[in-house]
């Protein structure tokens, strides 16, 4: 019985924790005190700092205010339609391809003429599974 009170008061401390460390929003959705963003909660506008790895699955990002030095601003969120997980590299080439009809309405300049580059966010072989269609399109300074 011990046990079982360890490992709900170990419980209840990861849950206070990761609400201790997610990000805060104001009224309007804006971020204005950073921490953890989830993955599936990135909007439009949102900024973040650069994850320790996007060779893994990316499961939150360190978001922060936009009013505060940062590495990255998301500027659209695009669901995909299509019916199928089509495998990585087709993934990853519609991803940007998808970001890139949004980058010059968002940056005011076309691609090739901006200093920024694109950093895409898109759903895996396994996140597909669990019904991930969002594509996070970013724009991060080169």
């Amino acid at each position: 019985m011990k046990k079982l009170g360890v490992y709900v008061a170990a419980a209840v401390g990861f849950a206070i924790y990761g609400a201790a460390t997610d990000a805060d929003r104001d009224s309007a959705g804006n971020i204005v005190d950073g921490g953890n963003v989830d993955a599936f909660q990135v909007r439009a506008g949102d900024c973040f700092d650069d994850a320790s790895s996007y060779d893994a699955e990316i499961t939150s990002l360190p978001g922060v205010p936009c009013s505060e030095p940062h590495d990255n601003e998301a500027f659209a969120v695009v669901d995909l339609t299509i019916a199928s997980y089509p495998g990585d590299e087709t993934m990853s080439d519609l991803a940007y391809d998808s970001c890139m009809q949004h980058f010059e309405s968002f940056v005011g300049r076309d691609y090739e003429s901006s200093s920024l580059d694109i950093l895409t966010l898109y759903p895996s072989s396994e996140s597909w599974q669990q019904n991930d269609r969002e594509v996070v399109c970013a724009v991060y300074d080169i």
